[in-house]
């Protein structure tokens, strides 16, 4: 493991060595995006075993896995914790080329000491090994994220969030790396959605702003920028899975909300004037 993970790995001439070790490698981390949880940050979660903590909310691991031919059962689904791992450790040695090979590896080694290989035979040793130091101390949310020489964690959460967890870690003395929200507004975007309308009713019911319009839907989603503001958010994040444009109107758009509110069907060259 070493033999290519060393403390030089990817350094290849003296340049790279010295502007890692004497610049870059304590350089604090200031992470902009994530899907961390501020309430499991609050609460400095403990971790009831490898799965939990590593593939629980992991996409990135998981369009791999699926890619492997693994079965969803193993992935989202009902099978075991362990048998879970397993098959993410089936999947490790298939993704050599891949940053996840390099990510797995380097998390076993700089948090649990762990210089082996993950594969399937390895498995069950790697399993007891990092569950064992899950149950001891320094293994919570906020152990993780301080050993990591984080500054500030920006969480990806929707406008009619309530930040309570946020604001809580701002009132904490012991914690000093700064939680800060991220203003994430797909559901407001998403008109032909389930939920949609079930989404614009809870946004009136947080921003205080009961409205018909998309005036006034426009001021509740500003008055939630505000808030975001408020609590510390400066940044924005959007899941754009369609690069849209269509030429419209204000007005035109306006008519598009007023027809969704109305529970119309609204047709996909309506969906991105909107």
């Amino acid at each position: 493991m070493r033999s290519f993970m060393d403390d030089n790995f990817l350094l290849n001439n003296e340049t790279s060595v010295t502007l890692y070790h004497e610049y870059a490698k304590d350089m604090p981390i200031i992470d902009y995006h994530c899907h961390l949880s501020p309430k499991e940050i609050y609460e400095n979660k403990k971790y009831k075993n490898i799965t939990d903590i590593w593939l629980s909310g992991d996409h990135y691991k998981w369009r791999l896995m699926r890619s492997n031919g693994i079965d969803e059962e193993f992935i989202t689904g009902s099978a075991s914790d362990y048998d879970k791992f397993l098959a993410w450790a089936r999947t490790v040695p298939m993704t050599i080329g891949n940053p996840l090979f390099n990510w797995t590896h380097l998390e076993l080694q700089r948090y649990f000491g762990i210089d082996q290989l993950l594969n399937e035979e390895s498995a069950p040793v790697v399993w007891e090994k990092v569950n064992t130091l899950l149950k001891s101390e320094g293994f919570g949310a906020r152990d993780f994220i301080k050993k990591s020489n984080v500054q500030v964690v920006c969480t990806t959460d929707d406008p009619v969030d309530s930040l309570e967890y946020h604001q809580r870690l701002k009132e904490e003395s012991d914690f000093d790396v700064k939680v800060l929200p991220s203003f994430r507004p797909d559901k407001g975007l998403e008109i032909n959605r389930d939920g949609y309308l079930d989404w614009v009713n809870k946004l009136q019911e947080v921003s205080g702003i009961t409205f018909d319009t998309y005036e006034g839907f426009l001021q509740a989603l500003e008055s939630r920028v505000r808030f975001f503001h408020s609590v510390g958010g400066r940044v924005s994040d959007h899941a754009i899975d369609v690069m849209m444009y269509a030429d419209t109107t204000k007005e035109e758009a306006a008519k598009i909300f007023k027809d969704a509110l109305e529970g119309k069907k609204i047709s996909m060259e309506d969906e991105k004037k909107y």
